[in-house]
């Protein structure tokens, strides 16, 4: 899965209530286009260009898939929904709010609408003092200065003073308050997109599961009832090593655990591969693992309907997952449901995503992020 996007943006008001309409704005992007991860302080400066009410400035990091063309149209179009009119006219002029687009990963991108690194950020103190709170190590691609470096510099000697904060959307989610959690769906459902955006999002480590080395995967899909045993005693001896290693090694610059995978789900894939006397052989050892095994806080199962995993299956197009029989992923479906209401001592969250697309909707992401929440903290 590809790393999202880190986009900088530069948010600017000076009229009606501006610290709502900044907050207004941070909300509605965090909403319905991308994930904000990082706030800035809010700084007052005067108008740029022309005269003019002062300006609340601030900046926001956020994470997206999309492109910057695609980022472009939607904060357009959202400046318009916030209320700010564009004139033909290149004069500046008073706004409701202003979005611009800093820097887009470590990208130049100069097209007839489009100009990053933003071409006047290096003179305005309105968009590097903000910037330094969110990104100070961040570095100009084609001047090759840092933030401090392009402050020195700056011949802007307009007065900027701090005038307050604004809630991050993201700490909102409360996912803080665990160590770990799994999330866990059938093949193709999207567990392990879902787990690296959580991680990227929300400073977690990521720990996600092993199988393109597993020499006896191809060979089952080809041969079920050959290479079943073999197959998932591999996986639940990797599972259960990665998982211990994993676990084990504490980071100090993380907030959280997710992985896309716990060792429960070796006994689920077992018990619709293997034939009657090999589960109740493996079992006996799956059984002695799983009790050394520390318990995720929450389990989150993404539940997708079988023309869906199809569907994603084909697209993601792994050659020896393209004849995998309909009725294996229902059992595999059916298990995973079967057993989490069997276990009444885990914590457990069941998402039907079969409708939903959180990769390409914001809103869908949004709506699987307040559902955990909701598991979490109920009140």
């Amino acid at each position: 899965m590809k790393s999202q996007n880190t986009i900088l943006l530069s948010l600017g008001t000076n009229m009606g209530h501006k610290l709502e309409n900044l907050e207004t704005c941070i909300m509605s992007i965090h909403n319905t286009i991308a994930t904000v991860v990082e706030v800035s302080k809010v700084y007052e400066t005067p108008a740029w260009g022309f005269e003019g009410d002062v300006f609340y400035n601030c900046a926001i990091t956020i994470h997206s898939h999309k492109s910057a063309q695609k980022i472009l149209s939607k904060i357009i179009n959202l400046e318009k929904k916030l209320g700010r009119t564009r004139t033909n006219t290149e004069q500046y002029e008073s706004r409701s709010i202003d979005i611009d687009i800093i820097s887009f990963n470590d990208e130049i991108i100069e097209t007839e609408n489009l100009k990053i690194p933003h071409i006047q950020l290096q003179n305005r103190k309105f968009v590097l003092f903000p910037m330094r709170d969110i990104a100070p190590k961040w570095k100009h691609p084609k001047l090759n200065k840092s933030i401090s470096e392009l402050l020195i510099s700056c011949e802007d000697t307009s007065k900027i003073t701090t005038v307050g904060t604004l809630k991050n959307p993201i700490n909102n989610l409360t996912l803080k308050q665990l160590n770990y959690i799994a999330i866990e769906g059938n093949i193709g459902a999207g567990k392990t997109t879902l787990a690296t955006k959580i991680a990227e999002d929300c400073n977690a480590k990521l720990i996600l599961e092993r199988f393109a080395d597993n020499p006896f995967l191809p060979k089952f899909y080809k041969d079920q009832n050959r290479y079943a045993f073999p197959l998932e005693m591999s996986f639940l001896a990797d599972r259960y090593q990665q998982l211990s290693d994993d676990l084990a090694q504490f980071d100090l610059f993380k907030d959280f655990i997710v992985a896309d995978y716990h060792i429960f789900k070796s006994q689920i894939f077992a018990k619709v591969t293997l034939q009657e006397d090999e589960f109740r052989l493996y079992k006996t050892m799956f059984d002695i693992m799983y009790k050394e095994m520390p318990k995720p806080d929450l389990y989150v199962y993404l539940y997708q309907n079988t023309d869906r995993l199809l569907a994603n299956i084909k697209k993601r197009g792994r050659s020896y997952e393209q004849d995998i029989p309909t009725n294996y992923l229902e059992k595999i479906n059916q298990g995973y449901l079967d057993y989490i209401k069997s276990q009444t001592d885990i914590n457990a969250l069941i998402i039907d995503i079969s409708d939903i697309d959180f990769v390409k909707n914001q809103e869908d992401y949004i709506f699987i992020l307040n559902e955990i929440k909701k598991k979490i903290d109920p009140d």
